[in-house]
């Protein structure tokens, strides 16, 4: 398994766009390429966030990047061409444990 985060710092007056923009329109988009089996989307602080997207495989991150990528960053960038710093990173699952408990 595959995870590709994006993790954001956002300028406090655009927070509210910013959650819905991501919510409504940026993570959809995203899931209907086909190339991730699911994501997530988590505040760790006023400003601070991360996307969890779960790629079925390499091959579909790879597919993703070269195919969509471009497109939606283009419009992320048309949205907030200001206030928003975006890092993006790759993680190769090692193992998984199952939850023990409720």
């Amino acid at each position: 398994m595959v995870t590709y985060e994006i993790t954001a710092t956002v300028r406090a007056d655009l927070c509210e766009a910013y959650e819905r923009y991501m919510c409504e329109r940026h993570i959809p988009d995203l899931l209907k390429t086909g190339s991730f089996a699911g994501a997530s989307f988590s505040r760790s602080a006023p400003g601070r966030y991360r996307v969890r997207y779960e790629a079925h495989d390499r091959a579909a991150l790879d597919r993703y990047l070269a195919e969509h990528a471009p497109r939606l960053r283009r419009h992320m960038s048309e949205m907030f061409p200001e206030g928003v710093e975006l890092t993006r990173e790759e993680w190769s699952v090692l193992a998984l444990w199952p939850s023990s408990g409720p």
